[in-house]
């Protein structure tokens, strides 16, 4: 006799950048995570490695509340920086258009991506607590002030300098080459930017200027998650110089180790083999792609790798992509007219036992996945396996009490991929579209009677008007036919 079994779900690991090994999950406070990722500094158009970081990390908070925790999620804006200046001048324009335009198209293409940031804190609403951060490091002795105004954090004076980038030797740390001649070291960083004519400035203590790049994320992501913290993420490329300067002044000012529990870094999105970047011209408009794939296809595809590993753009990968989402949303149809039509069983058969076994096993196979530093590639795999238990046995047998729990897996699937929204919490039927699935019901009836007769002709005419209408037939052994909306 089959019986049914439950497995109890795995912890979660995460790889950790600092030490660059395998972790269990455990949070300064139980049930509660909370994550600081590096968004855009806004000088140009989000294009698809953004995407790849964005998706990532909504993915793994998805995941997190997926599970039970309380998940705070923080994503700065950067609008003040060089590349904002050199943009505004190279266009004639005054800084703050720059950032307007280019944070309005950073806000739609969330949108578009169903990504939802709790805090979105921007670096010129901070300038006070930046301020008052720098000079405190300043009165600490971990900075210094330049004889031009700007100020500098002593590298030499945090002992684990290089840890989480794995950059030992001194001669790999150097940094802002432009500005060596009024730094200590090489390898000191800028705290604070001293005015330069036709520049934005702040008025501070040491000089008028403006806050550096590291120094932003160090002061709002405290703010708001306090001075030490579960999760930082980024870009792999932002490993070295901007967290790791973001780890030295924020565990010399706090006076705590770990300042972060938990670094995690995506990998690099490709062109061709090429990282994808502006020298090389090789970007790919964010506001393009989606107008081209579709939103849930995007983040299907980005995906469809593991966030720390490399992955690169073709079109024959997002062609699958599309594939894939078109037989998940199939399978989901399938389940919903199944669950809406099928009498629920007194009974179940030693198969129909077997199947929900089985759609068990690709649950767990999908948690065991996830839970593995957040495997998005091999949760994947589970669930278009479960696919495919649903077209081979779960349609063709109306299993309604498989049906069920099929689709129970697929809304925890969709809980952290994002991309059946519409097929599983789609509005209600209008009373027209009603109409015309039970004409649809009643044509295939009609057609299956036709097959009966050995009227092949007539049902094989029948099946390919409806396929010009978008309506694809799918015959299954023992006469059952099921009909599916094809999308595009």
């Amino acid at each position: 006799m089959q019986t049914l079994a439950w497995t109890e779900l795995p912890s979660i690991k995460v790889f950790n950048t600092l030490g660059r090994k395998l972790e269990t999950f455990t949070p300064f406070k139980p049930g509660l995570v909370r994550m600081y990722v590096c968004g855009p500094t806004v000088y140009d158009y989000t294009h698809l490695g953004h995407a790849r970081t964005y998706v990532a990390f909504d993915a793994i908070k998805r995941y997190f509340r997926l599970r039970g925790f309380n998940v705070i999620h923080v994503q700065n804006i950067t609008d003040i920086d060089d590349k904002i200046i050199n943009r505004a001048r190279s266009e004639g324009k005054d800084w703050r258009e720059i950032v307007d335009i280019y944070t309005k198209d950073y806000f739609e293409m969330l949108e578009k991506l169903k990504i939802k940031v709790d805090i979105h804190p921007r670096v010129t609403e901070h300038i006070n607590e930046i301020i008052e951060f720098i000079q405190e490091l300043i009165d600490k002795g971990y900075a210094y002030v330049a004889p031009s105004g700007s100020v500098y954090f002593e590298v030499d004076k945090y002992p684990d300098y290089g840890s989480l980038s794995g950059l030992k030797n001194p001669e790999e740390w150097r940094q802002e080459v432009e500005v060596l001649k009024e730094k200590k070291k090489p390898y000191d960083f800028a705290l604070w930017k001293a005015w330069k004519p036709g520049e934005p400035y702040w008025e501070a203590p040491w000089g008028r200027g403006r806050p550096g790049w590291h120094i932003e994320c160090s002061v709002m992501s405290s703010k708001y998650l306090g001075r030490q913290f579960e999760i930082h993420g980024g870009g792999q490329d932002l490993i070295f110089p901007h967290h790791e300067n973001e780890r030295a002044q924020s565990e010399a000012l706090f006076g705590v180790k770990p300042w972060v529990k938990y670094w995690l870094h995506t990998g690099y999105l490709t062109v061709h083999g090429e990282k994808m970047s502006k020298s090389l011209g090789n970007i790919i408009p964010l506001r393009e792609a989606v107008k081209k794939w579709g939103a849930e296809t995007l983040r299907l595809w980005l995906l469809s790798a593991h966030y720390r590993t490399q992955l690169d753009y073709s079109e024959d990968a997002l062609e699958q992509a599309r594939a894939n989402l078109r037989r998940l949303r199939m399978a989901v149809e399938d389940l919903r007219k199944i669950i809406g039509s099928v009498t629920p069983p007194a009974k179940l058969t030693d198969r129909e036992v077997k199947v929900i076994t089985t759609v068990e096993k690709t649950y767990m196979e999908f948690h065991n996945a996830m839970s593995n530093d957040f495997n998005t590639a091999k949760a994947l795999a589970a669930i278009m396996e479960l696919v495919r238990i649903v077209n081979r046995d779960i349609v063709p047998g109306e299993m309604y009490v498989a049906a069920v729990r099929a689709y129970r897996v697929f809304e925890d699937f969709n809980y952290v991929f994002g991309v059946l929204d519409d097929v599983l919490y789609g509005v209600v039927k209008l009373e027209h579209e009603k109409m015309v699935e039970d004409l649809v019901n009643l044509i295939v009836r009609v057609r299956g009677e036709l097959r009966k007769r050995k009227l092949y002709d007539i049902a094989d005419e029948i099946r390919a008007e409806l396929r010009r209408l978008g309506i694809q037939l799918y015959d299954y052994p023992g006469g059952k036919t099921v009909w599916r909306l094809e999308r595009t």
